[in-house]
């Protein structure tokens, strides 16, 4: 067992808020990395160090494996802890993190091979008896390939990328002649996302329930507990928007039978740490597995919420080769949990990412709100990264009870000066069908929740009121940007070295 002293957060926005606020609660020092957009945020001013990534795009930063490997022994960091996205599921730098004598707090590189090869896990995952959707056994070559195998498999088919994940890399055909597009289509978004591609192709469920098993590991892959599901069937072009635990459609039996099936995967690859199995369920009722998410899920505080566990000190407590604290007689499913991905979008312009800088900001309080967010009013939403600016979670003792706090919160959230989804899901959840749980993947298309004009963000009054505060505190922001260059700011000049041009 090796008690951590210093943790280097490799991330940003308002999961490293998440991670230095845990690091915190344990006593354990935190490094942050900023880049050249993320100079005076949150996360930066909370940690006890911080270290520039010189450059805006994630990858000369953020994804820049050696560089962050490099500050990591530079300020003798014991660990890194890598958030989601960018590095968290990279079996590459977990690999060289382990040859540099620091703790990847996450799953071990050969795992996280398995897991990253969705093609490869599928295979696993059958193998160890848990039913999957019928797919192709290899990689497809080209788009005549794709059509051969997608009408034997039968449409409609998902052409999927076998690396990477939320969503992207993955097209629809419900026909001979949308292969070629699709596979075309899929390649295009692969590359440009993961940097490599390799397609397969899987039969497509009509109207499935998105719903999912968070497990925890112990580091030596002997133990494995479950928490319970989300159900995650609110989706954009497979990408996740809503959030529920526990399912309206899950009862215990079923719960107990899914959370099997999840912990016979994660011990066919050897898991270890805190990760995710997906499944689909059908119209009948029947699941199939689909991936394994080999990280912390955006969307981890519904089962915190439910459970009452702090998955990320779960996280780093057990990297540290402690066992797992908690048995699985411990883990209750308390009352119901909804959470809402804010992301900086126009849903009804086709979810369109936006920009801008934030005018004003009020943030909703009140019994069983939490909102994780690194938002600050003044701050630049800018296009360099993932459009998520925050997340509102929502629990109550009924799954009613949660969803009507949650439209009385995001009622008080207000984010003006960047167009955001809050209208999007406010409408999502006063639906008919989204309050009798009666709900699936295809819901956002089906619900008429985006046949409406997108709302004004700001009035007339509001402009003007914005723009005088703006105006009013844009000094106050440049002169925090200026001292925060490669300088110790005045807020923090009682920590010594706290900020460090890394290079």
């Amino acid at each position: 067992m090796h008690e951590f002293q210093r943790v280097l957060v490799a991330n940003r926005g308002e999961i490293a808020v998440r991670i230095v606020r845990a690091l915190k609660n344990l006593g354990i020092e935190s490094v942050a990395l900023y880049s050249d957009a993320d100079v005076s945020t949150m996360h930066v001013r909370m940690a006890d160090k911080a270290f520039r990534l010189p450059g805006f795009f994630p990858s000369e930063t953020y994804l820049d494996a050696v560089k962050i490997i490099e500050i990591a022994r530079k300020s003798d960091c014991d660990a890194i802890h890598p958030g989601y996205g960018f590095l968290s599921e990279a079996s590459a730098f977990s690999k060289l993190c382990s040859e540099n004598s620091i703790k990847f707090i996450g799953p071990k590189p050969a795992t996280l091979e398995i897991s990253g090869d969705k093609l490869a896990c599928k295979k696993v995952a059958e193998a160890a008896g848990v039913p999957v959707i019928p797919f192709s056994r290899e990689p497809i070559g080209d788009a005549v390939e794709a059509s051969k195998l997608a009408s034997e498999i039968g449409f409609p088919v998902l052409l999927k990328s076998a690396f990477g994940g939320g969503g992207r890399g993955m097209r629809e055909a419900k026909n001979p002649g949308e292969v070629k597009e699709a596979f075309e289509s899929s390649e295009r978004e692969a590359r440009s996302s993961f940097g490599r591609f390799a397609l397969y192709i899987e039969k497509k469920l009509i109207k499935p329930r998105h719903i999912e098993i968070q497990i925890l590991a112990s580091e030596d892959s002997t133990e494995f507990l479950h928490l319970g599901e989300r159900e995650c069937s609110i989706q954009r072009r497979y990408q996740k928007l809503v959030e529920i635990s526990p399912s309206p459609v899950v009862d215990g039996e079923t719960r107990r039978k899914v959370s099997s099936l999840a912990k016979k995967v994660a011990k066919a690859v050897r898991y270890s740490n805190a990760g995710t199995v997906e499944f689909l369920r059908d119209s009948v009722g029947s699941f199939y597995f689909m991936e394994i998410n080999s990280r912390l899920q955006v969307e981890h505080p519904v089962t915190e919420s439910v459970t009452g566990v702090d998955l990320v000190e779960a996280q780093i407590q057990i990297a540290s080769g402690k066992k797992l604290p908690y048995k699985q007689s411990e883990i209750k499913l308390r009352g119901c949990a909804i959470e809402c991905r804010i992301n900086a979008e126009n849903s009804f312009a086709g979810f369109a990412p936006t920009s801008g800088t934030i005018g004003f900001l009020a943030i909703p309080s009140g019994p069983g709100i939490r909102v994780d967010t690194a938002l600050e009013t003044c701050l630049e939403i800018s296009g360099y990264y993932d459009s998520l600016i925050a997340k509102l979670i929502v629990s109550g003792i009924s799954f009613d009870q949660a969803r009507r706090r949650a439209i009385q919160a995001l009622d008080e959230f207000s984010i003006y000066g960047v167009e955001t989804t809050i209208p999007f899901h406010s409408a999502v959840l006063k639906n008919e069908q989204f309050a009798e749980g009666k709900f699936d993947t295809d819901f956002v298309n089906s619900s008429g929740v985006l046949n409406q004009h997108s709302p004004s963000i700001e009035t007339d009054e509001d402009n003007f009121a914005i723009g005088a505060l703006l105006f009013s505190q844009k000094s106050l922001h440049d002169q925090k940007v200026q001292k925060t260059r490669g300088t110790i700011p005045t807020w923090s000049k009682n920590r010594k070295e706290r900020f460090v041009d890394a290079l």
